[in-house]
């Protein structure tokens, strides 16, 4: 059996309207949440009520509005308190973006794929799509990919087919608007795949679309998912570089009494680049990439990517300075940092954790 989930806030006549195809084609049992409407929009849930109910539905509640993020939650913890034959569940929209048809493919997707997250993507290049929206998804797909590893069609979908295991750990997840989708995604990552289903891609217009999602507030709530990622990397790289500096002074301070030579500054490079480099791992193991792998495998790899990142550091600044004579070699060495800091990133994230 696979639930088919469906929040809704100030509902209109799209609404119903789904629900009465939904129960045409016999699908079931469906879900509803009232996600703090208000008393004005009593008609549309008793409404849907009567739709509902005799395929075993039911209109859960919120008093007050609590975001889809939270309305999901609602709906996953009654299923599986519930419904504990349940395969998963189907979300989909009240907005009627999402037919019978494109549901039935992905409570389809679920059975045939029952560990798998099932997401019903869009197809973006349309005439009827509304410009954000095509912006938005875009950027959204490259810097999802970028800083989380996950590279799907449509990051913003709400047809999705979530296995009953999968339901139980999103219970846990941060996000309680429409961010709790993106963070679904990254929670996926290495845990459970991700099989896409096309869908058909419905607006009512593309200028007049409705829509609860508040371009500004919302936008703002899913990047800044995005940015605690690369905040905690580049906090991560600042504070390593702090780290060497400090004891590269403490170092040489006490190799000058060691060594006759100016030998001592070399070794004080190398002891506070060993001690900087293995905080700098730990921090990006354990906070910046939450890796699971074991550091058998990984702190190799992160040894040989310091390694080579230094000597192309060295060797694309050197070549820089034989290539444009009479420029600064600090400005020209920022560039070339900032650009092997960003690949730094992909490939830890990438290959190293």
């Amino acid at each position: 059996m696979v639930p088919i989930v469906i929040p809704s806030y100030e509902p209109d006549e799209r609404f119903p309207a789904i629900l009465n195809d939904l129960a045409q084609a016999g699908m079931g049992p469906v879900v509803v949440v009232d996600d703090g409407s208000g008393d004005g929009y009593n008609t549309f849930f008793e409404r849907a009520e009567e739709i509902i109910r005799p395929l075993g539905g039911v209109v859960l509640h919120h008093e007050v509005n609590k975001g889809k993020g939270r309305a999901l939650k609602t709906a996953f913890s009654y299923i599986l308190e519930n419904m504990p034959e349940a395969v998963g569940c189907v979300t989909a929209d009240s907005d009627g973006q999402h037919s019978a048809q494109c549901i039935s493919r992905c409570i389809d997707a679920l059975n045939e794929h029952p560990a798998d997250l099932i997401l019903g993507v869009r197809d973006f290049s349309g005439e009827n799509v509304p410009w954000k929206s095509r912006a938005g998804n875009t950027i959204t797909i490259w810097v999802c990919s970028y800083l989380c590893g996950v590279r799907v069609s449509d990051t913003q979908t709400g047809l999705r087919g979530i296995p009953a295991l999968f339901m139980k750990d999103l219970l846990d997840v941060e996000g309680e608007r429409f961010e709790f989708e993106t963070r679904m995604l990254i929670a996926s990552k290495d845990r459970y795949p991700i099989f896409e289903v096309p869908i058909e891609t419905i607006y009512d217009s593309k200028e007049n679309h409705q829509s609860h999602f508040n371009p500004f507030k919302d936008s703002v709530r899913i990047y800044k998912i995005f940015g605690a990622i690369f905040a905690k990397f580049l906090f991560s790289s600042l504070s390593s570089c702090v780290i060497d500096l400090l004891l590269f002074h403490l170092f040489c301070r006490v190799f000058d009494n060691v060594f006759d030579s100016a030998l001592y500054a070399t070794a004080a490079t190398v002891a506070a680049r060993i001690i900087s480099g293995v905080y700098n791992y730990i921090i990006n193991y354990k906070l910046v990439f939450k890796s699971d792998k074991g550091h058998g495998a990984s702190f190799p790899r992160y040894v040989v990517l310091a390694v080579v990142q230094m000597a192309l550091s060295a060797g694309l600044v050197t070549f820089l300075v034989w290539l444009i004579p009479g420029v600064t070699e600090l400005w020209l060495k920022i560039p070339v940092d900032i650009i092997l800091f960003l690949l730094s990133f992909y490939i830890q994230r990438r290959f190293v954790y």
